[in-house]
């Protein structure tokens, strides 16, 4: 990325130059800025998704003691980063570390040397020091009279330290100033460094041989996609309307659910609400006539459930409750191909058996029959296969005559399973539910460490109607998020931040990437939100903005969160350095072989990855250094495997990529958002 040097402005003039469009992180010089007081530094720092570097040179203050007050309140007003001299007094650095530690601002320790380049001995030495006081990104800008001192310092990408560990890429910002060293600006970031310093222009240097930001946006960008996107509107998440669907089918009463947007899987359950025998009125506004209480078991022979396999999974628990004792459950493509891991097991605890109707094999596969009717009481089920069809038993169990109790050990994708608990909820069902685990998770309450879930539902209850307003969906957010933190900016509207979705969890894997990430609460949506609370709009709801910055290889646990997988693995391969990222044993079974795919896509398109274990490890480098080294993503054709979610992977993908990605299957995006392919090339 490039960074500019911004100095000798006030705060108005600095706003300005932000807005502009043109600088995409700054350097804010504060010891050159000498109108800015305590109260603009606040406002500057707390005001600007731009990443912004504070910068306050001892030799150009007052005082130690103003600039360490000065960068510490630009570290508390939300600075992306903060630089501070490796020549500043021990208690200042340790006290700037604390509150950069504590404020989420990565910390720069720099080595200037405005006079010569030292010896290769002394440089490594300065670097070592750096890395020892605790630096997040390590800076080392000398003055070169020669190319052998530019080569001195060149050489220290890479380098070895005593314990043996290398410099990693992306934690090193090393050039030369001075005419000889203006050419390591740029080499720089092909050589693996997060970000270089420019002046706004001719005239605005802050060391000599620097480039002007035009002068180093035409060498780096020239050839570049972006991606900016502002106020893009999701559709509704499939997991809550899908589930809010069928439990309207199942009420008594009109249930009117807002803000629906069609997809395949919603249409498939809107299918599943008839075939139950609700009344649906499709529009912006579904409107459901659900059955009511179910006296008698339903006439029904046969279910068709399209190509979902939530539906699927939550139907079987359902129909062995209200169904005549044997029903034929049938899908279409993809889904005919996915084994229901699991689900014979846990319907066995239950007295309900499931057969292939078209196969012989021990796992089942759709088209298949439940037949049976659901026993209540207590089973001891494994959650290692996924939430889904636990989510049907919820959903089927309290309309048993007795209650049950379900311990669930090794759950995977818990938010899920509570999601289901919320919609239940608004539908007037109770259920009591309790969480265990180790020390860790009881300290962290992270899903992660989560060892076993017990529910218990009382038998007896009825679904009663409801009005409820249906939440944006994170999965369909995640991919233009992404777009945006890589190649420029994206703001989506319409989310809810405090949302039981799992996918939610892009915003922490964007915030562990580096990326800038914030919510924007703008005036209409905050009216809207507090006018229309009581009718189910949700007053979290807002924009969620991502823009490009800086990024760092990252580790992250996807067990919860599957469907991101595709998504991030793209992030990944931004993100200079080695990422690792868990859930691989979660992938086989959805649209398509999503580990063994995915593995697939990286591996053509030029990006080292390996499966090891349950984790997927990919070796990353910078937008920036994939440009210069000739490193962008192979183009050429791609499959889908007709899964949805690799379609918007590779879509994102493609920005990054030497030439056009072409995909064998586009049109399986419909699955989950038809509008996906439009609302992406046309932003």
């Amino acid at each position: 990325m490039i960074c500019t040097c911004i100095q000798n402005k006030n705060l108005e003039e600095i706003f300005s130059l932000l807005e502009r469009g043109d600088i995409e992180m700054a350097e804010i010089r504060l010891d050159l800025c000498p109108d800015l007081d305590e109260e603009d530094i606040e406002s500057l720092f707390s005001g600007t998704d731009i990443p912004l570097i504070a910068t306050c040179r001892i030799a150009g203050s007052a005082s130690m003691q103003e600039a360490e007050r000065r960068l510490r309140t630009a570290i508390l007003a939300g600075a992306k980063y903060v630089d501070v001299e490796l020549e500043a007094p021990a208690p200042m650095g340790k006290r700037l570390r604390r509150a950069a530690r504590e404020s989420g601002t990565t910390l720069i320790r720099s080595y200037h040397n405005f006079d010569e380049t030292p010896d290769a001995e002394t440089l490594a030495e300065m670097v070592t020091k750096c890395r020892v006081f605790g630096s997040g990104v390590i800076k080392v800008a000398t003055m070169a009279h020669s190319q052998e001192d530019v080569a001195r310092v060149m050489d220290l990408y890479g380098m070895a330290y005593p314990d043996g560990r290398t410099q990693e890429e992306g934690t090193l910002v090393a050039f030369c100033m001075g005419e000889a060293g203006k050419e390591s600006r740029l080499e720089c970031l092909r050589r693996g460094a997060p970000f270089t310093y420019v002046s706004l222009g001719e005239g605005d240097g802050t060391a000599p041989g620097q480039w002007t930001l035009s002068e180093m946006n035409e060498a780096v960008y020239s050839d570049a996609q972006g991606f900016y996107a502002e106020h893009l509107g999701m559709p509704s998440s499939k997991s809550f309307a899908q589930r809010a669907i069928i439990a309207a089918a199942l009420a008594e009463g009109t249930s009117h659910l807002r803000g629906y947007s069609a997809c395949a899987d919603t249409e498939a359950a809107v299918a599943a609400a008839r075939a139950l025998g609700a009344e649906v009125t499709e529009g912006e506004v579904l409107t459901i006539k659900g059955i009511g209480p179910i006296e008698n078991p339903l006439e029904l022979t046969s279910l068709h459930c399209g190509e979902s396999g939530l539906l699927t999974r939550m139907m079987i628990p359902i129909l062995s409750q209200i169904g005549p004792g044997s029903v034929l459950v049938t899908g279409e493509k993809t889904l005919v191909n996915r084994p229901l891991k699991g689900a014979a097991d846990i319907m066995a605890s239950f007295g309900v058996m499931l057969r292939n109707a078209a196969r012989t094999s021990r796992e089942i596969y759709v088209p298949m029959t439940v037949e049976g009717k659901l026993v209540p009481g207590r089973a001891d089920i494994s959650g290692a296969g996924g939430s889904q069809i636990i989510s049907g038993l919820l959903m089927a169990l309290p309309m048993a005559q007795a209650p049950s109790t379900v311990y669930v050990s090794e759950p995977k994708s818990i938010p899920y399973m509570f999601i289901t608990l919320d919609v239940l909820q608004k539908f007037g069902i109770r259920i009591g539910n309790e969480m265990e685990g180790d020390e860790e998770f009881l300290q962290t309450r992270d899903w992660g460490y989560c060892t076993g879930l017990t529910f218990k539902v009382k038998g007896g209850q009825r679904y009663k109607a409801a009005e409820l307003s249906l939440e944006g969906d994170w999965s369909s957010a995640a991919n233009f998020l992404v777009a945006g933190a890589i190649f420029g900016s994206a703001s989506v509207d319409g989310l809810d931040t405090q949302s039981l979705q799992a996918d939610l969890t892009i915003m922490d894997i964007l915030v562990e990437a580096g990326a800038s990430v914030s919510q924007i609460e703008n005036d209409c949506v905050d009216e809207v939100s507090v006018a229309a609370a009581a009718a189910g709009v949700n007053p979290h709801t807002g924009a969620v903005n991502a823009v490009k910055a800086p990024l760092n290889a990252f580790s992250f646990d996807l067990n919860n969160a599957p469907d991101l997988f595709p998504i991030t693995a793209v992030l990944a391969a931004f993100c200079p350095g080695e990422s690792r990222i868990a859930g691989t044993g979660r992938l086989a079974n959805k649209e398509s072989d999503r580990a063994k795919a995915i593995k697939e896509m990286l591996t053509q398109m030029g990006v080292e990855c390996a499966i090891e274990g349950d984790e997927m490890v990919i070796k990353g480098h910078s937008l920036s250094s994939r440009l210069l080294n000739g490193n962008l993503l192979n183009g050429g054709e791609y499959t889908s495997n007709h899964d949805h979610r690799m379609v918007m992977a590779l879509k994102v993908a493609s920005l990054g990529a030497s030439s056009p990605i072409v995909i064998d299957d586009e049109q399986c995006v419909a699955k989950s958002f038809p509008d996906f392919l439009t609302l992406f090339c046309d932003r």
